[in-house]
């Protein structure tokens, strides 16, 4: 939009990732699809121009940026979920499970099969941040595969694995525990390739099982079950902010004494495997199996 008085004008799509609604590639296709407005008019132009000082956007008619509260959320995202905002299949998001009234949008990926720690925020400049490899946030996760990998293809695994987008950064690899014919590992990497473990396990010829995040940076997922999340405390989304070289300001959520859930119908919790926290019983409730009547 132009304006007389000269005011700092940005890229309309830039305005858009900032806010945290989609990263700039899909702010332009939100724009190009007729979806955002400002004061009152649509815009389908690409290099559109705003005052985000001056300028009302709007997308779908809800208001992008202004008063917004930040809000960041940890869930634990069970497996055959899109870690996406929607899905024109009508597949499952990790959009089901969380509701805090505000517009979030998922820090990142996890794969359709993986499970664990999924962050989700409204704000734009930390999930830039946090989504970017120049950053280099550890990622933990926890990954049951076949066989049990002998040292020499745990020292490969360590120092890079060859795959078709290049070699890998140096990961720490070590054994949790071994029995049945699988081995339970503990994996921390500092990028974020595309199904990056499964293919890092798939060329040193065995399977992954099974493969649950189980940490990104300062957020552990602990103990929250599968389709639960909770608010991110202060003292985390600072370390986060910080972690992204952004200033801690007054960012951060309240803890939530207890975990939220909005697990649809028929999504019960995992069976926890070794190698990975198991949810402490609550008092008076019990931890033991029920009986047999």
């Amino acid at each position: 939009m132009e304006h007389e008085d000269g005011g700092s004008l940005e890229r309309l799509n830039k305005v858009l990732a900032r806010a945290g609604v989609a990263s700039r590639r899909g702010a332009d296709a939100l724009i190009a699809a007729g979806r955002v407005t400002v004061n009152g008019r649509r815009v389908t132009d690409l290099g559109t121009k705003v005052d985000p000082g001056a300028d009302e956007v709007r997308l779908d008619g809800a208001r992008v940026g202004g008063a917004q509260a930040t809000v960041t959320v940890a869930l634990h995202k069970p497996p055959n979920v899109l870690t996406t905002v929607s899905d024109p299949l009508g597949r499952p998001t990790v959009m089901t499970y969380v509701d805090v009234g505000e517009r979030l949008y998922p820090v990142g990926r996890l794969d359709f099969a993986s499970e664990g720690l999924v962050i989700l925020t409204n704000d734009g400049d930390l999930a830039l941040r946090l989504a970017h490899p120049r950053y280099r946030h550890e990622r933990e996760y926890r990954v049951r595969v076949s066989g049990t990998p002998t040292e020499a293809t745990l020292k490969v695994w360590r120092d890079g694995v060859y795959l078709e987008d290049g070699r890998t950064a140096p990961a720490i690899v070590e054994v949790v525990s071994s029995s049945g014919g699988s081995t339970w590992l503990r994996v921390v990497l500092r990028e974020g390739r595309n199904r990056q473990i499964r293919r890092m396990v798939e060329a040193l010829k065995h399977r992954v099982h099974r493969l649950v995040r189980v940490r990104m940076g300062p957020v552990a997922l602990g103990d929250l079950p599968a389709g639960a999340w909770r608010r991110l405390t202060r003292a985390e989304v600072a370390a986060l902010r910080s972690g992204a070289d952004l200033p801690a300001g007054a960012h951060g959520s309240e803890p939530a004494p207890q975990p939220e859930r909005a697990t649809p119908a028929g999504r019960g919790r995992p069976r926890y495997k070794p190698g990975w926290a198991r949810p402490k019983p609550k008092p008076g409730r019990g931890g033991g199996r029920r009986r047999k009547s």
